[in-house]
């Protein structure tokens, strides 16, 4: 089977690698982003599809518009049977979706209709879900709204960030793909709809969704800071500053302060939250500065009971 391959950051490689290792798989070609100016120094990086596909010594093409007369040209030119998309960064118009026989086959991190959207996998995590998994879809010309054909589950673990679920996610989907396309490829494989009335939505995280509500619940903002690693973290204001932290919920306790009071116990610097729980912090980085242990924190700023998150 000939496929083009479109995908961009690293959740794509897994799959990629895959589809090469296997002797029915042909890769012609490797569609990704542009090279984007990166780091300290702004020096172009290659995206991690393109890294693995050029250490396959797989064609690379990079069009700044996947919409542009030129793309249209190589896709046709490539003539692939099947075209392969992992969040590859643009929206493709319906004028493409013609040109392979057998479509353009969607992996998406989430079980579809839940979590249609570019962040479903920080989406879910934020939103305290136990699970979540995986959908291997026909692209249409809605957002995440083709046919499902296959779909993968698995567990949120209690203590998973969003790095951590979507490297598992993306070693997941590696064999959901392969077995996706050879039930394509034999007809053995039928599509379903989707049930829109179902359909919940991961819309691309801002930098405000990182900023912490106090009034929230300690079990709710542990789960967004998981969420919202790395980008945009969680961060609150403390005495004019801006500062991010990393936490847990601290089990079993309550407190009648109002949130976003800290307090200071054993060595340990807790928060109190809505719901009368508490957020236990281990790190606090304040702007410009390095990430220190809370309780260093407190120590460098002779914090009390009286200090409070949240204050500008």
């Amino acid at each position: 089977m000939k496929v083009v391959f479109c995908g961009t950051p690293e959740f794509a490689v897994p799959t990629l690698k895959h589809l090469l290792s296997q002797p029915d798989f042909e890769i012609a070609a490797v569609i990704t982003q542009p090279d984007r100016p990166s780091g300290r120094g702004m020096k172009l990086k290659f995206s991690a599809a393109k890294e693995a596909a050029l250490a396959a010594n797989v064609p690379v093409h990079q069009p700044e518009k996947i919409r542009a007369a030129d793309s249209r040209q190589l896709l046709e030119s490539l003539a692939p049977d099947v075209i392969v998309i992992i969040a590859y960064g643009q929206i493709i118009p319906a004028s493409l979706l013609i040109i392979p026989r057998l479509g353009w086959i969607n992996l998406h991190g989430s079980l579809l209709p839940k979590y249609r959207g570019a962040a479903p996998i920080q989406w879910a995590i934020a939103n305290g879900e136990t699970r979540t998994g995986l959908t291997s879809m026909r692209i249409d010309a809605g957002m995440d709204t083709g046919a499902i054909l296959l779909q993968g589950e698995t567990s949120i673990l209690p203590t998973e960030t969003t790095p951590q679920l979507a490297a598992r996610l993306a070693e997941m989907g590696a064999p959901l793909m392969a077995d996706t396309l050879r039930g394509i490829a034999a007809g053995t494989l039928h599509s379903r709809p989707q049930r829109n009335e179902d359909a919940s939505y991961a819309p691309l995280l801002k930098k405000e969704d990182g900023r912490v509500d106090w009034s929230r619940t300690a079990a709710e903002i542990y789960n967004r800071i998981r969420a919202f690693t790395p980008w945009p973290g969680a961060f609150t204001a403390f005495r004019g500053q801006t500062c991010h932290i990393a936490g847990e919920a601290v089990s079993n306790e309550t407190t009648v302060a109002p949130p976003g009071t800290i307090r200071t116990t054993n060595g340990e610097l807790r928060v109190a939250c809505g719901g009368a729980t508490e957020l236990r912090i281990l790190s606090v980085k304040l702007a410009g500065g390095q990430a220190m242990p809370a309780a260093d924190f407190a120590a460098s700023l002779r914090l009390t009971e009286w200090g409070r998150f949240g204050d500008s």
